[in-house]
């Protein structure tokens, strides 16, 4: 006999998605490879997208090399100059399209 005043709870079941047996997860969970520019700074495992660009955030962080006055800005030292095709300084957002020239899959 249920108890007054308490309703009895049902629990959903959620079923999880099928999937096609693939083991990526699209371009950012990808394995890439990083050319030998990339890898004196993310290493030379293959790796995906998004490890390579945490990786490099890191280094960038880890250096200083963020622009002090404009954060978005990001200076190139020795290792990032050829990564960058000379550019002593690219925004963050023209540094993915730099950075994805030295991913290989």
């Amino acid at each position: 006999m249920p108890i007054r005043g308490k309703k009895e709870s049902k629990q959903r079941v959620t079923k999880s998605p099928q999937t096609s047996g693939r083991t990526t997860r699209g371009a950012v969970g990808g394995v890439v490879t990083p050319t030998p520019q990339l890898a004196h700074i993310v290493g030379s495992k293959p790796l995906s997208r998004g490890e390579a660009m945490r990786k490099l955030w890191d280094y960038i962080k880890k250096h200083d090399l963020q622009d002090p006055k404009n954060r978005r800005m990001i200076r190139a030292d020795d290792n990032l100059l050829p990564i960058f095709d000379g550019n002593k300084k690219l925004s963050m957002f023209e540094m993915t399209a730099y950075v994805s020239k030295h991913l290989l899959k």
